[in-house]
């Protein structure tokens, strides 16, 4: 099949990659497009030390599995677990002790035209969410995990850094919670912060911000070290950084103001797919104007430089198009 893989340090297209095999309680699907995400550039430069088909934010249509979900338009979460070590039992079971990852450990990913997965994993779209909407699933339910880690409250003053593709989904699950007045997306790119502002969400653009202790919540959607320095001057003594970007470190990170201001540090991962399905479904987020560049699979090593531009947001792959 065709597929977009990283080996030995390097991404190249191929027409003649193994088709996934399909274990039992697995389904196979046919994937329709992809989105290339900030972890996906970050395995280029080495993070996880991946190997094999990149990516994992897509729609598909089931060609292979159950009778309920043949043919049906699905997205997949992306962490397949065992269900039966202490982690899944006790509920964690995005942290299985066996997982694997698609495309970032130990699964094949998405950038191919066939990919499987657990039947667990998988989710049906209903014809209120578009395909283009869909990619943005696995990103939007990442960053409504933030609200199931931590209590905010209308009195919260909360800040987003980094208007890119996550900064973009995460402040706006965050005003969708509630706190649209209270909501700050801290970014470089006047264009991508007029986005949330069409939507009522405070923009602040990097150079205009007085940078004193005083937020209650920041929430890093930079993917920086530059950003998580930002984060650390930002947050009131006894306030909550929430890491929701991957970024490898390339120098050392001063984490003293942490202890001095005895600060909470969250990381967020993964997320709740119904809701975030949900979510687009009812418009209470809105992803319309964020896909920037599509290209065919062909064409895929010219789209993940595309994805490193400053300009671009979302960069999609059409895959199985049609």
């Amino acid at each position: 099949m065709r597929a977009l893989v990283f080996e030995n340090g390097q991404a190249r297209y191929t027409t003649s990659h193994p088709e996934p095999a399909v274990k039992d309680n697995e389904v196979l699907i046919a994937v329709t497009c992809a989105g290339i995400c900030s972890t996906d550039l970050e395995i280029l430069k080495g993070y996880m030390g991946y190997s094999g088909v990149l990516g994992h934010e897509f729609v598909g249509v089931v060609v292979k599995g159950p009778r309920d979900l043949k043919d049906k338009r699905v997205v997949g979460e992306i962490n397949c677990v065992c269900g039966k070590c202490d982690m899944c039992l006790s509920g964690l079971n995005n942290h299985c002790r066996e997982r694997t990852t698609l495309g970032i450990k130990g699964h094949e990913g998405v950038f191919a035209e066939y990919v499987s997965l657990p039947r667990r994993n998988v989710h049906v779209l209903s014809d209120a969410v578009s395909n283009d909407q869909a990619v943005f699933v696995e990103p939007l339910a990442a960053a409504l995990q933030i609200v199931k880690q931590v209590s905010i409250e209308p009195r919260h003053k909360v800040i987003v850094i980094g208007d890119g593709r996550l900064g973009l989904l995460t402040v706006q699950a965050l005003a969708a919670h509630g706190g649209k007045g209270n909501v700050v997306l801290l970014g470089k790119h006047q264009e991508k912060l007029l986005f949330c502002e069409k939507r009522g969400i405070q923009g602040t653009h990097l150079d205009d911000m007085i940078f004193r202790p005083e937020w209650d919540i920041v929430v890093d959607c930079s993917g920086s070290e530059a950003g998580f320095a930002d984060a650390c001057r930002l947050v009131r003594p006894r306030g909550k950084i929430v890491l929701k970007s991957t970024w490898v470190a390339t120098a050392p990170v001063d984490l003293s103001p942490l202890v001095i201001n005895e600060i909470t540090v969250i990381g967020s991962r993964c997320g709740p797919f119904p809701e975030a399905i949900n979510a687009l479904a009812a418009d209470r987020v809105v992803v319309n104007g964020l896909i920037t560049s599509r290209f065919p699979l062909a064409e895929g090593i010219e789209a993940l430089e595309q994805a490193k531009k400053a300009n671009q947001i979302k960069v999609v792959l059409d895959i199985n198009q049609g």
